[in-house]
């Protein structure tokens, strides 16, 4: 089988897992929406400070649960000895890595359009730019994705997984919610013309982080 359709496998066996368990919809995406809350809670006296910082606690509330995605993601490697499985299964490493890597994309990719919404009627921001708004968060969403994927694993199959994650993962995608909050704030600010840069530093990380990924997911699969 080619990369791409063992890819396709592990992503959808992913993908099934979440729509059986419903774990997305009943945790994940309920948890963006109260830190989308809290933040519109703290911040409601002054109704133009919200709008102005929407691009960044958007990319907060993303964050967080993407942390939650990831960590989910390797958990339901650990029942049954799911992970051993992938090992003797004769998946390519990489095609795992690309598989759990894209099921975590589209998870995200789903959040954020349902917390997006969420923003419009919260923060009171009205959508522009919407081919900007796209672009940075599909290039946005890779990277995360697959920084999460990376660390995800390296730390899977240890006691400390739940907080040992958002330490390794929060610096390493800081050029991820830099450039993507600074894309929102271009576009919804109408000066697409300046978001398009931190677009391209964004398609530069996430391929990094994908070549890098499928570079060494094996070694850590093997070791985790």
């Amino acid at each position: 089988m080619t990369l791409l359709r063992e890819s396709a496998l592990v992503m959808g066996k992913d993908l099934r897992i979440e729509l059986r368990s419903r774990v997305a919809l009943q945790q994940i995406l309920p948890f963006g929406g109260v830190v989308l809350v809290l933040f519109a809670f703290a911040l409601d006296p002054d109704r133009g400070l919200l709008s102005r910082v929407a691009p960044g606690l958007f990319w907060a509330a993303v964050l967080l649960a993407a942390l939650l995605a990831v960590t989910r993601s390797f958990a339901v490697e650990d029942a049954n000895r799911a992970r051993d499985g992938l090992r003797l299964s004769g998946i390519d490493p990489g095609a795992v890595f690309l598989g759990k890597a894209a099921a975590i994309a589209v998870e995200l990719l789903v959040l954020e359009a349902a917390l997006g919404a969420g923003v419009v009627v919260l923060y009171d921001v009205e959508p522009r730019g919407v081919l900007l708004l796209a672009c940075a968060a599909l290039a946005a969403t890779a990277g995360l994705a697959a920084t999460g994927t990376v660390y995800g694993v390296l730390s899977s199959g240890l006691r400390a997984r739940d907080t040992l994650v958002p330490l390794l993962v929060l610096p390493a995608v800081t050029p991820v919610m830099l450039g993507a909050t600074r894309a929102f704030e271009a576009a919804l600010d109408g000066v697409p013309g300046d978001g398009w840069p931190w677009v391209q530093l964004l398609v530069v990380f996430s391929a990094l982080a994908v070549a890098a990924g499928v570079a060494v997911f094996g070694p850590l699969l093997e070791e985790s």
